[in-house]
């Protein structure tokens, strides 16, 4: 099968580290260390698994952290080399294992690809895995499957940017009919945003700051909307289609979120109650500010404004995947005595009718946002055509796309 792999090379990784940032386009020639390649499809590991083909795949944010070497190495020790990557997919069962009693053949899913407890054939399960969170587990280099936090990082399992992978049937999710799949593509991202959403509790005289309108960003002010929070959004954006799309989704002020600090921080000051104080050296000091924060880009600039642009006592949400943050000041954290949550993955969610998975919530909430969602998803790209892909994701101020995905095809 055709499949898009990675295989840590230590000199082209240097490569990268050291050069990317000054020249971005190594990062789409063929530096990287990701090919197309012809290889097998990934066996069953158990007869409790399953095989998909995928139909659409989404890359990710941390996709892309692993492809130009931006990522910490803190997760290096918890995949297993080389993998095929991809983790957001839409597709439909090809083959199931003899003990899977409730799927079948042909059936449209997507997958919550943590590989925890369960899916790795352990027992009895972590603490977390009891709790139903598969996507914390302690066990990610044991049991059936080599060592991996979720497929698209894992040997064993394939990934979503081929033409095949499997999965344990207990991580795999029934797409209704009345979802398509450019909507059904996001409901893993979707999830991801819900479970940041619901990490704090808000009110209708809130105001909460969303850094970020990429994916994850407005996957988050739909999340928001969709859950019923009738707070003040603003939302700090780069890109006029960002823009588009963060006040089509249910913000209510828009924020640049580029330009030099001071006038940046004078005008988000003006929308978010605060006032801004230049001390002798640095940047500015920042006095009251939004109720809440979602950080959905997770920069060393993006925690440094939003802490410091988050009032006193008030909750501050890490939704985006982080690096190794190089100049964060967190005396805001500490002088204003903030609130600081961190939303990875998804888990049972405390909702308004009792608690429930995240996948289900999402799956719910696409039914009615399914169309208005499906807009960020930008025109599919052959596996054989990936480092425009890359590029596409990227640059998505070049490119005009929220969501660069892959369709593949099975010929």
């Amino acid at each position: 099968m055709k499949a898009l792999q990675y295989r840590k090379n230590i000199p082209r990784y240097a490569l990268l580290k050291l050069l990317g940032p000054r020249f971005p386009s190594l990062y789409t020639a063929g530096v990287a260390p990701l090919s197309l390649v012809d290889i097998p499809e990934p066996k069953l590991p158990t007869q409790q698994w399953v095989r998909i083909a995928p139909r659409l795949a989404g890359i990710c944010g941390s996709d892309l952290a692993t492809i130009c070497a931006k990522g910490s190495p803190y997760l290096a020790p918890v995949t297993s080399m080389p993998f095929v990557m991809g983790h957001e997919l839409v597709g439909h069962i090809t083959e199931v294992g003899r003990d899977v009693t409730t799927l079948r053949v042909g059936q449209r899913v997507v997958i919550h690809p943590a590989l925890g407890c369960k899916a790795r054939g352990i027992n009895p399960p972590c603490d977390l895995c009891c709790k139903h969170r598969a996507a914390l587990c302690r066990n990610v280099t044991r049991g059936d499957v080599s060592k991996g936090i979720q497929i698209g990082y894992c040997r064993d399992t394939g990934g979503g940017f081929s033409q095949g992978l499997v999965t344990h049937q207990s991580q795999v999710y029934l797409v209704p009919d009345e979802i398509d799949d450019r909507a059904a593509v996001l409901i893993e991202p979707f999830a991801c945003a819900l479970h940041g959403a619901l990490r704090i509790s808000l009110c209708e005289t809130d105001t909460v700051l969303v850094l970020g309108c990429g994916s994850i960003g407005l996957l988050t002010i739909a999340a928001l909307r969709a859950l019923g929070c009738r707070a003040r959004i603003a939302a700090a954006a780069k890109y006029d289609h960002q823009r588009r799309h963060a006040k089509a989704l249910g913000a209510d002020v828009l924020l640049d979120a580029g330009g030099p600090v001071r006038r940046r921080f004078t005008d988000w000051a003006k929308v978010l109650d605060a006032e801004v104080l230049n001390p002798e050296m640095g940047k500015p000091t920042v006095l009251g500010g939004a109720d809440a924060t979602f950080d959905c880009v997770a920069s060393s600039q993006s925690i440094d404004d939003g802490l410091r642009f988050t009032r006193s006592g008030g909750s501050f949400v890490l939704v985006g995947m982080p690096g190794i943050p190089r100049s964060v000041d967190w005396t805001a954290m500490w002088f204003k005595e903030l609130n600081i949550h961190a939303a990875y993955a998804y888990g049972p969610e405390r909702c308004a009718d009792g608690e429930k998975e995240t996948f289900l919530l999402a799956i719910d909430f696409m039914r009615t946002w399914g169309s208005r969602l499906a807009t960020l998803v930008g025109p599919p790209h052959e596996l054989g055509d990936y480092r425009a892909a890359i590029a596409s994701a990227l640059h998505t101020g070049r490119s005009g796309v929220v969501k660069t995905v892959f369709a593949i095809d099975r010929t």
